[in-house]
């Protein structure tokens, strides 16, 4: 699936039958993690509006747990190019396996959505399409210019696949000029085998330092998680790296087991530790970090854009 962050439901778990229990006590999630279940108005008419534009989102599609909250608040991530991904990351809960035909008519069905919802900042993510030529990349372009002309103050970040490198790919999605073009790394190099297998931590790097390169007004971002095996000294490594990328913002999330049949958390990462990782992030440079056990890859990316713009503005200031 595209790099979109892990995700399950952090909500009250179902009690552990009495065979279960002993395991279950040492992984239980902690009181940091746990979130209340989505019953808000606007929770059902986002769901509604969603379902009558027949879009997906990757709220509901990777089980966020911060569905409640961002809907509540009028703030979905949509998911374009359908519901079933070409590729089968461990850690992710969207459906895999062979998709339909693209839906000519979504770029139109976003860009009433944004309308509708009155957003001044939206998501656009997708779904992994290496069936096709250009992986997605046309019809990200299109959703961009869509949203661009029914609704032009509102701002536009993308959350992108790799596109498995096919030529001029990734110039087509630059080159639409979204605010922001994200491509999550998900993990630290030596756990793309377990975690990523279909994708190269390299080559994710290099999309992120070229999207830079083709469009340098572009704020750039990318995110992992934490909890899957890794090791801190392995988290400011690819702090380095993608830095060296010139990657303005960095997103780190707890990872969420979505299944039993999903790759394992680890551990919970305390609250402490992930303010340690915000604090190194900032000294290494990036204009913004969000570090929390609940951050995820748009959660909040409407207040997140302006800082990001703060930020820069700031940082040359400084300069003059």
């Amino acid at each position: 699936m595209t790099d979109v962050a892990n995700t399950q439901s952090a909500a009250s778990e179902p009690s552990p039958t009495a065979d279960e229990g002993a395991v279950k006590a040492v992984m239980r999630k902690p009181s940091w993690i746990r979130v209340k279940a989505p019953t808000s108005k606007e929770y059902a008419e986002t769901r509604a509006l969603m379902r009558s534009k027949s879009l997906h989102t990757v709220c509901e599609e990777a089980a966020c747990p911060n569905i409640g909250e961002c809907w509540k608040n009028r703030h979905a991530t949509v998911m374009i190019l359908g519901d079933i991904c070409t590729r089968a990351c461990r850690f992710c809960n969207v459906k895999t396996g062979k998709p339909g035909m693209v839906d000519a008519g979504e770029p139109a069905h976003v860009a009433e959505a944004v309308v509708s919802m009155g957003l001044a900042h939206v998501v656009i993510t997708s779904v992994d399409r290496d069936d096709l030529d250009d992986g997605g990349a046309e019809h990200f372009a299109k959703v961009i210019k869509a949203v661009r002309e029914a609704s032009p103050s509102t701002t536009i970040e993308v959350l992108t696949p790799d596109f498995r490198g096919k030529d001029g790919a990734l110039e087509i999605c630059a080159h639409a000029q979204p605010d922001v073009f994200n491509h999550n790394l998900e993990t630290v190099p030596r756990l793309y085998n377990a975690i990523r297998p279909s994708a190269r931590y390299f080559g994710s790097l290099r999309v992120l330092e070229k999207a830079k390169e083709l469009e340098p007004e572009i704020f750039t971002k990318s995110g992992i998680m934490v909890g899957l095996g890794e090791a801190k000294e392995e988290v400011f490594q690819v702090m380095d790296d993608l830095r060296a990328a010139n990657v303005d913002f960095l997103t780190i999330g707890q990872y969420l087991q979505p299944t039993p049949k999903h790759v394992e958390v680890s551990r919970y990462v305390t609250p402490e530790e992930f303010d340690e990782y915000r604090k190194v992030a900032r000294a290494k440079g990036f204009l913004l970090v969000s570090a929390t056990p609940l951050t995820r890859s748009s959660y909040h990316a409407d207040r997140d854009f302006a800082e990001l713009k703060a930020a820069r503005a700031a940082k040359l200031a400084k300069k003059a």
